[in-house]
Order: structure tokens, then sequence, then C-alpha cells
């Protein structure tokens, strides 16, 4: 287990006093949640907190980028034949490197349900930190022990965040638990930094786009990302005249989604596409050129069909693109059809075509959209993100006076924090 700079956590402009928090994640690979949890300790470790990131991955590789904050990588095991397997491996992987720790804390973060099993388990063996998970989405799982497994990862958590309003009340319908809303934060400054002429010519000529309508999307190739739907929408473009092209950054996933994307992609000659020419997959990026693709881009289009809250859009924005999205409830929060996107209808090719082709010929609408975009964006921060979970992990600690009782993995566990 590798972990970096965690004895000097004490030093360095850490608050002596303040809580011990570490921040749990899966994984070390560009994936939202993992950039979540690197963006909110770099933010805690900025204001003095004494933050950890905790991750599963390759302790000799490390996260997909530099971290400004202590890590600690426990090893991550084989990847096994199924998801069940691959799941239950890493809580396993976990628990074992948390319970080492266990000391080092007084509030464990958990941002997956992998992390948050593990946490439990930690816990429930005597441990005496405060367990805290964000539930950023509830993923759609097939099999029964993976579904209990899910479940259980939002009933044990003493305190549970969410990224929106929308998933505060399905977790209330749902599962009967009470969660607080504390939403993202992005570095607004950072995809807005311009780059050369040169430079964006460059990225066009590699993904075929000198020429082209380019759009970029991110995420990969999933069935929450409406993936099927962008292909049939591109191609309904291509029928109509349009010149677009879409590349899509991204694909990092620990479900397998082989299945889904082999359908996809076979699907393109039927709807009169062609990879790696009008649609083209870049894969992971290193992260120091991530901004670039947005600055190289002309629009952004996100179909999704479910989402915590949707941090890539407000990365679009900050970069100055103009977005067409899906109508789904949580954009609602903080996008306005018409005003800093273009909504479409879920899961609808034709609906999503005309809301691309529009991008392509109103250019006064695009001007509206980038413009109320880039003001949308700047509203979220990271450090008030981080303020707030502060005052969270600060209520959290001061509750913590006086004895412990086990934690019976119920809904009733979960104590008031500040809201």
């Amino acid at each position: 287990m590798s972990c970096e700079s965690i004895a000097d956590s004490e030093s360095n402009g850490v608050t002596a006093d303040g809580p011990r928090i570490a921040l749990t994640t899966y994984s070390v690979k560009p994936r939202g949640g993992v950039v979540h949890t690197i963006e909110l300790a770099e933010a805690l470790r900025s204001m003095g907190v004494d933050v950890t990131v905790v991750a599963m991955g390759d302790p000799d590789v490390g996260f997909f980028r530099h971290v400004s904050a202590p890590t600690c990588i426990i090893p991550a095991p084989e990847w096994g034949d199924t998801l069940e397997d691959r799941v239950f491996r890493w809580i396993g992987a976990m628990s074992d490197g948390l319970d080492r720790l266990q000391d080092r804390f007084d509030v464990i973060h958990s941002q997956d349900c992998i992390s948050a099993r593990a946490a439990a388990t930690v816990r429930d063996a005597g441990a005496r930190f405060d367990l805290v998970r964000t539930v950023h989405h509830v993923d759609d799982f097939t099999t029964q022990a993976l579904m209990d497994c899910q479940r259980q990862a939002i009933l044990e958590p003493d305190h549970l965040l969410v990224v929106s309003e929308l998933w505060r009340k399905q977790l209330e319908v749902d599962y009967g638990v009470t969660s607080t809303v504390v939403p993202n934060g992005v570095r607004a400054d950072r995809f807005a930094r311009p780059i050369s002429d040169g430079r964006r010519a460059e990225l066009r000529r590699q993904v075929g786009a000198e020429d082209r309508f380019f759009f970029l999307a991110v995420g990969g190739i999933e069935p929450r990302k409406g993936s099927a739907v962008l292909v049939d929408a591109l191609g309904r473009c291509k029928e109509a005249g349009s010149d677009a092209m879409v590349a899509v950054i991204g694909g990092h996933s620990f479900q397998d989604y082989r299945a889904y994307r082999e359908r996809v992609l076979g699907s393109l000659v039927g709807h009169g596409l062609s990879l790696g020419d009008d649609l083209v997959l870049v894969g992971t990026v290193d992260d120091a050129e991530l901004h670039e693709w947005f600055q190289a881009a002309d629009a952004f289009v996100f179909p999704s069909t479910k989402e915590g809250w949707g941090l890539v859009a407000l990365e679009a924005m900050s970069a100055g693109l103009p977005l067409v999205t899906s109508d789904i409830e949580v954009f609602h929060e903080f996008l306005t059809d018409k005003e800093n996107t273009l909504m479409t209808a879920v899961g609808e090719p034709a609906s999503l075509a005309d809301g691309m082709m529009t991008l392509q010929q109103d250019s006064d609408l695009v001007s509206r959209l980038v413009r109320n975009g880039k003001r949308t964006a700047q509203r979220y921060t990271w450090a008030t993100s981080a303020a707030a979970h502060l005052q969270i992990y600060n209520a959290v600690v001061a509750a913590q006076a006086g004895s412990r009782t086990p934690r019976s993995g119920r809904s009733d566990v979960h104590r008031d924090i500040p809201s």
C-alpha cells in the first residue's frame, strides 16, 4: 500500500485541531466520481484541512494526474470474470486497506458503493470513525447480489450527501433515507484557458474535423450516456446534409459495456456513418490535454439518460462551448433550455438531431448559450463546495463525543447534519 505524504499531513499548512478526513474512491482513473474526489480533496487541503485521498489502483502508477493532497493507494485485486466478482473483490481489498488506516481518520467520506461498503465493514468491526457517503447516482444493476450491495451502501453510512436535489428526493422515496445536497464545483479557469490556433488545428486534424462541425462528447460508449441515441442522431444529421462529426473522449469503466459498445458501433453502417470518420473514439487523454479538446471543439453533445449532476456540462460551459443536452430532470437544476443549453427529448434521436442541427445553423442562439453558460459555470466553485463539506465534517466530529453504539446497517442510523 502506497501512502504518499500521509505521514506529513500534520504539516504544510494543515490545521492541527481540525477533523482528519479520508476521501475514498474505488479507482484512480478519470471517471466523474474520481474527479470529484480529487478536486474536493485539493480544495479542502488549500483550506488547511487534514485530508487524504484513499483509492484502489496500482501504487506504482498512481492517479491519472498529479494530486496536490496526500494520497494512499490500496493495491487493486485481480479484475475477476464478472462484475459481481469484481465488486466483491474490490470491497474486500478496500476493507483490508482501510482497516490498517482506521485510527488515522475521524471521518471517512466515500464517493461510491464499493468504498462505502468497505468502510462500513471496518466501522462495524469497531473502528471509531464516522462514515459519510456521497451518492452521485444509483446504478441499474441486474443481479440481486449487486442490487443488495448497492442498497446497503446507501443504508449503512452514518450520513448521506448527494450532489443534486433530484437525488435527495429519489433516495428519500426509494430508500427512506435523508440526505444533504452539496453541489459539485468546477475549475472554470482551467477549461477557459485558451490554446493556440496551431494546437487547435492539430487536434482537429487528429479527428478529421479540419473543415467539419466538431461535436465533443465525454464518457465513452455507455447506456446511460445515450450513445445509441447519439449515433442515430448523427446519422440523421448526415442524411439531412450536415457535415458534423463526433469525437468521444473517455471510456474507462468498472462495469463491462462491451456488448453495448459492439452493438452501438455495429449500428454505424446502418446509419450511414463510419468509425474513425463520422464517429471518432479518442479514448482516455492525458489530464493536461483534456481542456484542449474542449477548446478545439465547436459544440458539446450530452444525451445522457441518467446523471448525478453532470459535472462535464460545467466544464464544457467553462470552455465556452454551446451545449445540446437531454431533458433529464437533474439538468434543470442548473440548465435552462435555450438560455444556457439546448434541451432535447430523452432517448429520442430525432429530437437530438434537430438540436445538433440547430447549433450548426443558429449563430444568435449559440452566442446566447455560450455567454450564459460561462456565467452559470462561474457560480459553481470547488472552494464553495469544500466549505460546505467542511461544515458537515465539523458537525460530524462534534457529534462523536460520548459513547458509540454498534451500527445495525438500518436507515435509522442517519443523523442530522447541516443542510
